[in-house]
């Protein structure tokens, strides 16, 4: 992994927060990994989780390769396409994210969430772990708005108990925002790009829940099973200038929006295009 030197000012802070920052993993991710004995500090196998270390002291390893802090967080957008796994190593060598982000200008860049193998749009990718962390935490999870083109003729009544908190096998969810796009809408062309069948429908919602499927199973709980899924929208950010798989730096102002949401300070470096 590649670094700079910490920067003056910093503090010795938790082991996993370290690993997280660098971009090692998830807070969590971090903690599973020093737990197995995969992490050593100055030489010595640490795996106790109230650890700390002196970012501008100690030498930090994975598995023996050096942690390295890095100078800045990196994150950027992804238009994922269909049949590409969100993950970033497949021991079946299927076609992943990891081939389409620039993982080896930046070294431990990984995906908030993800997204189904045939759902299309935005991910987001970062090296901040503690970013990615507080976005997945149910206490920051952010909205996150889908269109989908599905199976039968639908009206906005038809919607209604999503809005109130359809009961899936799992639970009830929560009331979701919800609405039917006209066929000819460009948000209807990213699921229908030759058009909507008579025969089909295009619905778009915002949803707050992280559970499996769940757009998916929503709209299947009220007969309308999804036949495409494209995620344009998460938190503050709204997939934009992109084509599919293609990805892009986040803007300044993107990024100080989403630290802002999660209650981080500061904010990311990015540039508009890519």
């Amino acid at each position: 992994m590649t670094g700079a030197a910490p920067e003056p000012g910093l503090v010795p802070m938790r082991l996993q927060k370290f690993l997280a920052r660098a971009g090692v993993a998830s807070r969590r991710g971090s903690e599973n990994l020093m737990t197995a004995g995969r992490v050593t500090v100055n030489g010595q196998t640490v795996t106790q989780l109230g650890a700390k270390v002196d970012p501008s002291a100690d030498v930090v390893a994975v598995d023996g390769r050096p942690v390295a802090w890095p100078s800045a967080p990196f994150s950027c957008l992804l238009y994922k396409p269909a049949g590409v796994l969100t993950t970033m190593d497949d021991p079946y060598g299927r076609r992943t994210v990891a081939s389409l982000v620039p993982t080896d200008e930046h070294p431990g860049l990984f995906p908030v969430g993800r997204l189904d193998q045939d759902t299309t749009g935005l991910l987001l990718f970062t090296t901040d772990g503690e970013l990615a962390q507080r976005l997945l935490h149910p206490r920051y999870e952010k909205e996150k708005r889908y269109t989908a083109l599905v199976e039968g003729r639908t009206s906005d009544a038809e919607l209604q108990p999503l809005r109130s908190g359809a009961l899936l096998d799992d639970g009830p969810c929560a009331p979701a925002r919800c609405s039917v796009l006209k066929p000819g809408s460009a948000r209807a062309r990213a699921v229908a790009p030759n058009g909507v069948p008579y025969t089909e429908s295009v619905v778009e919602l915002a949803v707050h829940e992280g559970r499996k499927h769940i757009v998916k199973r929503m709209l299947a709980s009220i007969g309308h099973p999804v036949v495409r899924l494209h995620r344009h929208g998460f938190g503050p950010l709204e997939l934009s200038g992109l084509e599919p798989g293609r990805w892009r730096e986040l803007t300044d102002a993107e990024g100080r929006a989403l630290r802002e949401a999660t209650g981080l300070d500061g904010g990311a470096r990015g540039k508009d295009t890519r």
